[in-house]
């Protein structure tokens, strides 16, 4: 199903209001370390908004593609959620933030597991958790959990994921790390070449919003109306995404933008009000942290004009307990 469009108004206004604003900011550097990540267009800019009803807003370049990369973290964090259960998933990865860089070659010195799963230790051990007959049909299985979040099939970059297979030798060697203390339990080659793969997955922007939108709509696709993931898990993911998506700016982030969210090197963000709405920014100039930096402050300025912080209480808000009875008032 092809997202509709919605007339013009005042979130649409908004919407192109912020994109103006962020757009000349050209400061950030490309991920060079992956070489078909520094041959990108670097001034591409896309912002997209989709409600959790289905509208979406967008302006710029909201239909150009690029992978995805550490955005598909929690999307395949939620794939062995439903395939395992919570409990199992837990005894492999925790779900503390780091405060290590996204590639550390670490594990928690008490529990002798990964983190979290936003980071690439627990991410590889996350798409080592999920299930299939063989490699082939498991990275199908995260490809077509991924195009139910965004409505549409999505495929893979056969030249990125040829790239990252390359040069990704620090996340061999996370692999290895993770096969000898038994967190994972298969082929470390075979879990680090899925976790290239589903990175290399191609989105666009628009794409990016709809999946967060199916997140916000409690995992219900809300253009196809497909179930991509049940209410409770949903609310475990965007638990972990709330405390870890963005690495080591994450204080930073829930402070000005107070939205649970996710980036990628690719150049994408993911943020999510819960209930309410998706939003996806694709900018592919990189602060320190590895978070687009136009995407960055296009979030601050949305949660900013739309009062989306998700801890931000409206005059209308009421208690949750509007009344107390005894039985015998019953």
């Amino acid at each position: 199903m092809v997202p509709q469009t919605v007339d013009p108004g005042v979130v649409a206004r908004i919407v192109t209001d912020v994109y103006e604003l962020c757009r000349g900011d050209d400061s950030g550097e490309l991920a060079d370390y992956i070489p078909e990540l520094a041959a990108v267009q670097p001034d591409s800019f896309g912002l997209c908004l989709a409600t959790a009803d289905g509208r979406v807003y967008g302006t710029g370049d909201v239909t150009t593609e690029f992978t995805i990369q550490s955005i598909s973290k929690p999307f395949t964090y939620a794939l062995a959620l439903a395939d395992r259960g919570i409990a199992t998933v837990a005894e492999h990865i925790d779900v503390e933030p780091s405060g290590d860089a996204f590639n550390e070659i670490s594990l928690d010195p008490v529990t002798e597991r990964p983190r979290n799963p936003m980071i690439n230790a627990g991410a590889i051990t996350a798409a080592a958790l999920v299930n299939g007959r063989d490699p082939t049909d498991r990275f199908e299985r995260i490809r077509r959990c991924y195009s139910r979040f965004a409505g549409r099939e999505l495929t893979m970059n056969q030249a990125v994921y040829a790239s990252e297979a390359r040069t990704g030798f620090r996340n061999r060697a996370i692999g290895y790390m993770l096969r000898s203390f038994g967190i994972i339990e298969s082929d470390p080659d075979e879990a680090v070449d899925r976790y290239f793969r589903q990175c290399s997955i191609d989105v666009t922007c628009r794409d990016l919003a709809l999946m967060a939108a199916t997140l916000a709509n409690n995992g219900l696709n809300p253009l196809t109306h497909e179930r991509a993931l049940t209410a409770a898990l949903t609310e475990r993911v965007l638990s972990v995404m709330t405390t870890c998506g963005m690495y080591n700016a994450a204080g930073d982030w829930v402070t000005t933008v107070g939205l649970p969210a996710k980036s990628g090197v690719g150049g994408g963000i993911l943020a999510v009000l819960p209930g309410q709405i998706g939003i996806a920014v694709y900018s592919p100039r990189l602060d320190t942290h590895g978070n687009s930096v136009r995407g960055v402050a296009a979030c601050r300025a949305l949660s900013q004009r739309l009062e989306l912080h998700f801890l931000h209480v409206t005059r209308s808000a009421r208690t949750a307990i509007r009344a107390a009875y005894t039985v015998a008032e019953v």
